[in-house]
């Protein structure tokens, strides 16, 4: 049984188990509330999945802003370090392309015009999503109407495809988040230099 978190676009927090399916959901499209989301959302799934032992934590890896994918990341690995768990790492589009079941063209919004885009085919004999492309940064403009536009990263569907994963043997995600451009913000290299 899995807690699963991501932040990659939205919040969306789950509770799955294999055998079991979806015990719990929680998740809001809004994109500037992952910090004061995420905590209730996973009080509340817990709660509602009667408090379960969890096995590990799965975390959506992006892409996906700076911001957001960082909130996710550190409460699965707080979490995860809080009840001796590992974390599973997770591709938030390959979360989506489980989910669809088909091969698709998967854009999620990046912000500034511009748009996330993976390319998978058809999934393989186990139904694990095929990877072909991306993630790649596209202005808005050049969406091409094959592409499944504004799609949003179910955390239950990336705890599922976790769990599929483990259940096969196979390697989980990329360790590192898939940003797609630098923070916004970023630290000096040294101290600032005053002039008169």
């Amino acid at each position: 049984m899995l807690l699963a978190i991501d932040t990659s676009a939205g919040t969306s927090v789950a509770v799955v188990d294999r055998e079991a399916g979806v015990l719990a959901e929680r998740s809001t499209p809004d994109t500037r509330s992952h910090a004061e989301s995420i905590g209730p959302f996973i009080q509340e799934a817990l709660e509602q999945a009667g408090h379960p032992v969890l096995s590990g934590v799965a975390v959506g890896m992006g892409p996906g802003p700076y911001t957001g994918l960082r909130v996710g990341i550190a409460a699965a690995r707080a979490f995860a370090f809080g009840i001796d768990r590992p974390v599973v790492p997770i591709a938030s589009h390959d979360a989506i392309a489980f989910a669809l079941g088909r091969a698709a063209t998967i854009a999620t919004d990046a912000r500034r015009r511009e748009l996330a885009v993976s390319v998978y085919r058809e999934p393989d004999a186990d139904g694990l999503p095929r990877h072909v492309s991306g993630p790649d940064l596209i202005p808005r403009a050049e969406l091409t109407e094959a592409a499944e536009e504004f799609l949003e990263v179910s955390a239950a569907s990336l705890g599922l495809l976790a769990e599929r994963l483990f259940e096969l043997g196979r390697p989980f995600g990329p360790d590192q988040p898939l940003y797609l451009r630098a923070p916004d913000v970023t630290i000096a290299a040294g101290p600032k230099r005053v002039t008169r």
